[in-house]
């Protein structure tokens, strides 16, 4: 009973997409279920439809401003649906986020900005105040 409890029912196992990247795995869930709830965040719901349409709108934006692929772009957000949209939006965009948490004394946010100089951050008001 105690190998069956800690090893069989622990085999999950499964074949993992290697060859693609998160948000083309995401835009799959799309095509299959558009109307299915992506992300709840307290009294908010979106679809997987209206998120990626959230986030293409923001990526395309991104691409304007100049990022590139493998580029970082600072994040600074609370935790709310915008921070989905913005990581997803940043990684169809090419780039790849700084995560910064508002959280964060100020100084530690500056110097990590400082050491990883992204050309670009995105920050709602929580953010702003922390840097």
């Amino acid at each position: 009973e105690r190998a069956y409890l800690l090893e069989e029912l622990n085999r999950t196992a499964a074949p993992y997409p290697e060859q693609q990247c998160i948000h083309e795995l995401f835009e799959a869930q799309v095509r299959k279920a558009p109307d299915a709830v992506a992300v709840v965040y307290q009294d908010q719901r979106l679809s997987y439809d209206e998120l990626n349409a959230r986030a293409n709108r923001l990526a395309h934006h991104l691409i304007g401003l100049g990022v590139r692929p493998d580029q970082p772009v600072a994040i600074c957000l609370e935790r709310s649906i915008a921070m989905v949209v913005g990581l997803l939006a940043i990684l169809k965009a090419g780039g790849a986020y700084l995560p910064l948490d508002p959280a964060y004394p100020s100084a530690r946010l500056h110097q990590v900005l400082n050491d990883a100089a992204p050309p670009l951050l995105l920050a709602d008001a929580a953010g702003r105040s922390a840097l």
